[in-house]
């Protein structure tokens, strides 16, 4: 008896893969060229963090539509590397750390391979769930970014970036000694290179008798990866600077803390550099448009000019970039960001107070939060003002938030009428509004039509449209020496410190304040051990802690900091790299294997897999991994250690699986008649809860009611027993809120387990509930995202333990189309597993289900359901229509079930299919086919057009236009052959009755009539 004992087949084949190594990736030999293997195919996931969460169903969506797709392009006869890695440093584990009291490297290493942390708790591990699952992955290239072996690599880069300059003229970087070849044979005058803005003007001479110091800080301003001072996100219970997009709604998006704004000397990559190279190259790959708009938006390149404002009484300047150069006369006021480094200088003693203030209200608030809020208007002015570049008016210089320091110039010259923002502050803060648009009406609202503006009150460039005024105005500037035409772009360098212990340490140590790159064959420079992982006493980060962490240049190795002498032994650097370094470059580890050591990866190993073919991640990477990952490959290839200028062909966003959350509501007790001045009852110990079920109707039945007063006796039970309540009981009011309850607590019909709930959490012990009739508490439903804190996840390793994980891969890639986020809903899993034992039983036969297959020729039905299932899930799979494909299974085994097809002609080349789905079920029928090696061997079926070519007619045959019986007839029968076909079945002699028909009627392909 042969029955579908999932449990047993997964592990077996699990097992099988794993000691054969069965898809681990073929290299190329260096000796022939990588002319030894098939063509390749490079599948990559953006690898996950570990967290001691582990995964829920959400997480394989991606991961199982890729291995899907690798399995395919191996049917196909391709090489692929399908491999996987951890994205294993980072702010998560150093704060579990902090709270632990545990090293992140320890729990990092049990949240990968699973075990018992310092504190008890069981960690089932990430690989052992992804094992459980069946993924196609190379394990033999495994990463993790937080081992040694591998960020000695990532530090190796980062010396190539510190060590390297690019040059605008040849739109490429180069290494460092180039450029100091150029100072020394002719100076900087004639260097066109993206710098720093303030960089002097020397000679070779000059150049040569400047110090090693003094050569150190100019070639610090070329380099592409450099110390500044920079306005950062400061997060002070973290105690680190975070990216914009670590930032979620003005808090940290890692623990919800606030973030201001602060200068900090820091570690910054000049990702402006190739600015112009990042928007071009996105014409180049196939990713998702919304994807690429978010780049577009996020670079924002604008064409326009630099105006030069000298303040009144000064000789400072301010330069501002507008893209309206055109509408200068239309200027009213200037707005500075608050943070602006003329702000303190130019502020008057009058507005100082004032400014000073809001100043420091304004480094509260994050930068998204001040971009996003454009309703609010706020602003001061500083008492200073600029003089206009042509007419010589004085222009009021303000301050306002909704100008960033970080784009642009960090100055605006505000043109109220023709900006909506600069038209609501001038209102708001009554300055003028001066019309330089003819015929345009700007009593309501700022005129920002640009195509049809004609310009006027604007001294010679009266009468002109936009493109005349804007080429005029340019010429005036440049003529003037007050500006010039110029091209911007929003997107800001790079902030690449952080200050926190668990990430690459800088290979950098500090001679006279100047940085210096320590030899890169001393690399790796590990991280040191530290006491404990907060930043020091001083402020320091938590480097600042390690007693051994300096570098003696003549020993080439890290000592005691008491050596330090400044003259061999210097201190190093106490910042780390952020979480994106080691993930900028991931996707080219994978494809070395055998010189790790030797090399980041191998010039044979580059050349032949080049760049990810298909990559499938979430979209919220769009301006974070995804943007410096290109940054970096373009900087590579420029250097010649890539053949890539991109790192990824074709990228898929998979959507979100959404969990559904259940909610109770929790009753806040209220006090209507108050006494002995209490009105905050958040002491009191009773937790009540109320049923959804009247809250929701804000009607209470009669049991609502009695529960109600009951709940309301429970509180004055508790103020009695404190020795708070008069005579007269308090007259008690709840108000109701909904809190998540763990989503394992609720049944079908969504009735709480109340007596789970209490023993659920703690502080639920004595949990009272206001329910309905019969002691009924039901929760509300809602769908969102699938979150462990939301109590909403669904752990894989349970779906796979009850229905295995062919069902999981097949269910999840049915639920829709892979793009768009779906909910999950358990009650479907049974549909899909009822499926795969239908596709078993077709294998298997008789009462006693012995596994069966015919050798004889297979029927044209059963060659016509392969062949038409053949050609729809191949191009299902190419579009990455994963959801049709298993409708096409479904209905393909309920054809071939009702056709009662067991032949081998048939069944062999179906379970190749559906092996990329249910690739356990797969390889053990394939097993049972009598094939000694795994299906992932097998090549795809071929799609036969003939199969699907009807080579006969069921023509109904009609008497005096009435339908008696069907004949099925050759296609290419003539008519004349139909007729005689026709008139020569025993059945029309029976419906003549002897009669000689007046006609025959014959359409071909189509009906027969026979008339008379």
């Amino acid at each position: 008896m042969s029955k579908y004992h999932f449990n047993e087949i997964e592990a077996k084949w699990q097992k099988y893969w794993a000691e054969n190594q069965t898809f681990k990736a073929a290299s190329p030999d260096p000796s022939k060229g990588g002319e030894n293997l098939k063509p390749k195919y490079y599948v990559l996931d953006m690898f996950p963090y570990p967290s001691g969460a582990g995964l829920h169903v959400g997480h394989p969506l991606g991961y199982i539509a890729s291995d899907v797709y690798a399995r395919f392009k191996r049917h196909q006869g391709f090489n692929v590397l399908h491999p996987m890695g951890y994205d294993s440093f980072g702010l998560p584990a150093e704060q579990y750390a902090i709270q632990t009291g545990q090293h992140p490297a320890e729990t990092t290493k049990v949240n990968i391979e699973g075990g018992v942390d310092n504190r008890g708790e069981e960690i089932q591990g990430y690989r052992k769930q992804l094992d459980k699952i069946g993924f196609s992955f190379d394990w033999s290239r495994e990463v993790r970014t937080s081992n040694p072996e591998y960020y000695k690599w990532t530090q190796w880069i980062f010396i190539q970036l510190f060590e390297s300059w690019y040059c605008k003229h040849a739109n490429k970087a180069f290494h460092i000694s180039e450029l100091i070849d150029v100072f020394e044979s002719e100076g900087n005058d004639n260097v066109e290179a993206i710098c720093d803005d303030n960089v002097e003007v020397f000679t070779a001479q000059q150049w040569r008798d400047f110090s090693e110091t003094k050569k150190q800080e100019i070639l610090l301003k070329y380099r592409l990866t450099y110390l500044a001072e920079t306005e950062v996100n400061w997060c002070p219970q973290l105690g680190t600077v975070l990216a914009n997009d670590e930032i979620v709604n003005g808090v940290s998006e890692r623990g919800g803390y606030p973030v201001v704004r602060k200068k900090m000397k820091q570690w910054s990559m000049r990702i402006t550099a190739y600015a112009q190279r990042l928007l071009d190259g996105l014409d180049t790959i196939d990713w998702p448009q919304p994807l690429k708009d978010s780049q577009t938006n996020w670079i924002g390149r604008s064409k326009g000019a630099t105006v030069k404002f000298r303040i009144q009484n000064s000789e400072f300047r301010i330069p501002v970039f507008t893209t309206r150069p055109d509408t200068i006369f239309g200027v009213s006021f200037m707005v500075l960001a608050p943070e602006h480094e003329l702000v303190s200088q130019i502020t008057t003693e009058e507005q100082k107070e004032a400014v000073e203030k809001y100043v420091e209200a304004t480094a509260k608030r994050s930068e998204r939060e001040r971009m996003a809020d454009v309703k609010t208007i706020t602003g001061v002015f500083t008492g200073a003002y600029a003089e206009h570049p042509f007419s010589g008016e004085a222009i009021p210089i303000w301050i306002g938030d909704y100008v960033l320091a970080g784009y642009g110039t960090g100055a605006v010259m505000s043109v109220p009428c023709g900006d909506q923002r600069d038209y609501e502050f001038a209102k708001h803060f009554n300055l003028p509004i001066p019309n330089i648009f003819k015929g345009a009406d700007i009593s309501e609202e700022a005129y920002s039509d640009k195509e049809n503006t004609i310009i006027t009150n604007s001294d010679f460039l009266n009468d002109l449209n936009y493109a005349e005024a804007t080429e005029k105005i340019i010429a005036a500037l440049e003529e003037k020496g007050v500006g010039e035409g110029k091209i911007n772009y929003r997107l800001r360098d790079a902030v690449f410190s952080r200050q926190r212990y668990w990430g690459e340490p800088f290979p950098i140590y500090y001679k006279d304040g100047m940085p210096h790159a320590i030899p890169t064959e001393c690399l790796p420079l590990r991280l040191p051990e530290v006491e404990k992982y907060l930043p020091t006493e001083e402020g320091e980060p938590p480097l600042g802690r390690a007693d051994v962490w300096a570098w003696d240049t003549e020993k080439s190795t890290v000592v005691s900091n008491d050596l330090i002498d400044n003259k061999t032994v210097f201190p190093l650097e106490l910042n780390t790299m952020p979480g994106w370094a080691g993930s900028s470059w991931y996707f080219f580890r994978f494809m070395e294997a055998a010189k790790r050591d030797e090399v980041f990866a191998s010039k044979e190993g580059l050349d032949y897999w080049q760049n990810v073919d298909l990559y499938i991640g979430g979209s919220e990477h769009a301006t974070g991994h995804l943007l410096y990952s290109r940054f970096w490959v373009k900087f590579m290839h420029d250097r010649g250690l890539v053949p890539v200028e991109e790192p990824f062909k074709k990228l898929i966003n998979q959507g979100m699986i959404l969990g559904e959350s259940a909610f109770v509501y929790k009753a806040i007790p209220t006090l209507l008649s108050p006494t002995k001045g209490i009105q905050d009852l958040s002491f009191l110990k009773t937790q009540i809860f109320a049923s959804a079920c009247f809250v929701k109707n804000e009607q209470f039945c009669e049991t609502c009611n009695e529960q109600h007063k009951l709940a309301a006796d429970f509180i004055n039970n508790e103020l009695e027993q404190l020795n708070l309540v008069d005579e007269v009981p308090y007259i008690i009011e709840f108000r109701f809120f909904p809190i998540h309850v763990d989503i394992e607590l609720v049944n079908l019909s969504n009735h709480l387990n109340v007596e789970k709930f209490k023993k659920w959490r703690p502080e639920y012990n004595n949990a009272q509930f206001i329910s309905e009739y019969g002691g009924i508490v039901k929760v509300i439903r809602e769908v969102e995202k699938m979150s462990k804190s939301k109590y909403n996840v669904v752990n894989p390793d349970d779906i796979c333990n009850q229905y295995g994980a062919d069902t999981l891969r097949m269910y999840e890639m049915f639920l829709g189309p892979l793009e768009q986020a779906k909910p999950w809903s358990t009650a479907g899993i049974s549909g899909v597993h009822g499926f795969l034992k239908k596709l078993w039983k077709l294998y298997h036969s008789g009462e006693n289900e012995n596994f069966y297959v015919s050798e004889e020729a297979a029927s044209k039905e059963a060659l016509k359901t392969l062949h038409k299932t053949i050609k729809k899930v191949a191009e299902d799979i190419e579009n990455f229509s994963f959801n049709t494909s298993v409708s096409s299974f479904m209905i393909a085994v309920n054809e071939l079930t009702a056709q009662k097809c067991n032949s081998r002609k048939v069944l062999e080349p179906f379970i190749i299919l559906i092996s990329p789905y249910a690739p356990h079920i797969a390889e053990e029928l394939w097993a049972k086919l009598g094939h000694s090696y795994s299906i992932s061997k097998a090549p795809f079926p071929k799609f036969e057009e003939k199969f699907l070519v009807e080579s006969t007619k069921e023509y109904p045959i009609s008497f005096n236009g009435k339908m008696r019986f069907t004949l099925e007839l050759p296609l290419d029968f003539s008519k004349d052959e139909i007729e005689s076909a026709v008139m020569a079945h025993e059945k029309t002699a029976h419906y003549l009755e002897g009669r000689t028909p007046k006609k025959v009627i014959i359409v071909p392909g189509k009906i027969v009539n026979i008339v008379g």
